[in-house]
């Protein structure tokens, strides 16, 4: 592993706690203005500050971040496919190394669809991308699981993630489940887990607490953040699990306490209510 692939890493994966809150704002990219994505600028600069590392398209990141934002970034580079086709599985590398270089990438993220119809298609992709990030220095993050119809137990997330790993992956982002000890221990590579779909606040810090007590390295969340209540309460409370080890009652409290201050700004007239719900 190549000394620049190395430090990447390490700029996503933070060597001091050996853990990564990774804030996944690639949403888009199949569904469209996904609900607090509507504004990417207004949902990701409060929240910047506080994630290791953004995981957005090239479009959001080149339109809709600043270049002097400190935040490493982690590029969707797999897509092709829209919520509007029943198959998500059609997917294709869709942005190139060279702009992956252009635009700092700490690492790539690209999806892999096993067990559905284009699951030969998304593997070779994968298998592609990480030639092209070993000779270029970059990590690749493999997506696993994704699709409604998966089965995420962990018999399915091992394989799913063993193949990433066996692929050349680097990372692999894959779904929390019952006996997830199995699914990190069967895989070579880091895990960090996906935030999946919205649920309430409390259940979402179980389960970044479940899943770092698990093995895995840390969250890539996005819905259970930025269409919270309190985004920047739940950034900090799942920060706090991931870096400090808390409790999930002391990081709901963490949660409960930014939501309060920032429905007293509010009512004051102030911006900071606004910034956390963006």
């Amino acid at each position: 592993m190549s000394w620049g692939l190395q430090n990447r890493l390490a700029r996503i994966i933070k060597p001091a706690t050996g853990r990564t809150v990774m804030l996944a704002v690639d949403h888009g990219y199949f569904l469209g203005p996904t609900s607090g994505l509507e504004c990417p600028d207004a949902t990701c600069t409060p929240l910047a500050p506080f994630a290791d590392t953004l995981m957005l398209t090239r479009g959001v990141l080149r339109n809709c971040i600043s270049p002097a934002l400190d935040v490493p970034i982690v590029l969707r580079v797999s897509g092709g496919n829209s919520v509007l086709e029943e198959d998500l599985s059609n997917e294709t590398i869709i942005t190139s190394i060279e702009e992956c270089i252009r635009m700092n990438a700490a690492g790539m993220a690209l999806s892999i669809f096993v067990g559905a119809p284009h699951q030969h298609q998304t593997i070779a992709n994968l298998g592609r991308l990480v030639d092209e990030g070993e000779r270029y220095g970059i990590p690749v993050l493999a997506v696993t699981a994704v699709g409604k119809d998966m089965v995420r137990d962990s018999r399915y997330l091992s394989l799913a993630s063993r193949i990433a790993a066996e692929m050349g992956a680097h990372v692999v982002k894959t779904y929390y489940c019952d006996d997830f000890e199995k699914v990190v221990g069967t895989c070579p590579v880091p895990i960090v887990i996906a935030g999946g779909k919205k649920i309430s606040e409390r259940e979402a810090l179980e389960l970044a607490y479940n899943g770092v007590n698990s093995g895995a390295v840390g969250v890539d969340m996005g819905r259970n953040i930025f269409q919270s209540d309190s985004p920047l309460g739940m950034i900090k409370a799942v920060r706090a699990v991931v870096h400090e080890n808390a409790s999930v009652d002391d990081a709901f409290a963490i949660y409960e306490s930014e939501k309060v201050a920032g429905g007293a700004a509010l009512g004051a007239g102030g911006g900071l209510a606004d910034d956390a719900k963006a």
